[in-house]
């Protein structure tokens, strides 16, 4: 597998994605060659830290940046030799396999749309984020690629996830629910019921609607929804976890006792945190693209980076695209 890295995206590059991608390198036997696309000064900085580079990673240079606060669309069409512009190329003219990016999310999504285009039958790419939860993970899709969405288009989201779920998550038959206010068929806005009407009629292993309050209850294994809803779901989500970390931290440290306590504790609240850390997962991939990308979360560290070019490898492997294609095919005479 050839993985196209974007050496400055993120919070933390080019030291995390560097580090990353050295680790990739010498862990995943069926990476067999990484290129890092940056600022070549900066790359190479990095690598002197390290001493004798594998001769799998290639650097690529290129002279722009997009900023994590920039227009993505803008962004992309104005700066043509940005390193997620010139990493998404070497996928187009075939000497990459896949990219991984930590950067700005949207000028992700805007270029592999814009460079790759999508899948036979695949209106619009969607972003699939793995989330941990109490019995199993979950898939939420779309997590923010499209905010304005049809029901035929949620209903290619639910393939897209459901074959993700199945050959890289390893559900055999990923249970597949609808996110709306009610769990009957009846409730939802005129969309999420025609979205209904379309996956009960599928081939997939629709479960029907899902609630708020469903997500971590291990009802389904992808849940589905627009990139508005979505990207909420999952911003609130970080929200709450991060307030929850905060007020642990505040009421163990209050009292000797409670600190003693927390002491105690460690073992069990460090195994929490390894179950919780989005790391793990390494990044979202952009499901429904003529082509693979792995979307980063903008703190990526040096695990996650190598995570994330692991999942991209394992995409590239068991042949995602090919079976979406397929999936997609047999909701043609239902949506057409």
């Amino acid at each position: 597998m050839r993985i196209a890295v974007d050496a400055m995206g993120g919070d933390y590059a080019p030291l995390e994605i560097v580090a990353g991608t050295i680790e990739a390198a010498r862990t995943l036997p069926n990476i067999s060659k990484l290129f890092l696309v940056g600022d070549e000064s900066a790359i190479r900085k990095e690598f002197a830290k390290y001493g004798e580079i594998s001769a799998k990673i290639e650097v690529r240079h290129c002279t722009e940046v997009i900023g994590m606060e920039e227009s993505p669309a803008n962004a992309v069409r104005r700066k043509k030799d940005s390193s997620i512009s010139r990493a998404l190329d070497l996928v187009k003219h075939g000497e990459a396999d896949a990219v991984f990016s930590a950067g700005n999310t949207g000028a992700a999504v805007a270029a592999t749309t814009l460079k790759l285009r999508t899948l036979e039958g695949v209106e619009r790419p969607a972003i699939a984020t793995v989330i941990p939860s109490p019995t199993k993970p979950f898939i939420l899709i779309d997590a923010g690629a499209n905010p304005d969405c049809s029901p035929r288009r949620l209903a290619q989201f639910a393939v897209m996830g459901s074959v993700y779920a199945r050959e890289i998550v390893g559900v055999a038959e990923p249970k597949i629910g609808l996110l709306s206010v009610g769990t009957e068929d009846s409730k939802g806005s005129g969309f999420t019921k025609e979205a209904f009407q379309i996956l009960e009629k599928s081939h997939l292993n629709f479960a029907g609607n899902v609630e708020g309050h469903d997500l971590f209850e291990g009802k389904v294994d992808v849940i589905v929804c627009d990139g508005f809803v979505g990207n909420v779901v999952l911003k609130s989500i970080e929200s709450v976890a991060h307030a929850m970390k905060v007020w642990l931290k505040e009421e163990f440290t209050r009292t000797p006792i409670r600190i003693l306590g927390a002491m105690l504790l460690r073992n069990a609240i460090g195994a929490i945190k390894k179950k919780s850390d989005p790391s793990t997962y390494g990044g979202a991939p952009l499901l429904g693209a003529n082509g693979v990308c792995i979307i980063g979360h903008g703190v990526s560290n040096a695990r996650a980076v190598c995570n994330g070019i692991r999942v991209a490898g394992e995409w590239v492997s068991h042949r995602l695209n090919e079976q979406i294609v397929e999936g997609c095919k047999k909701l043609e005479s239902i949506t057409a």
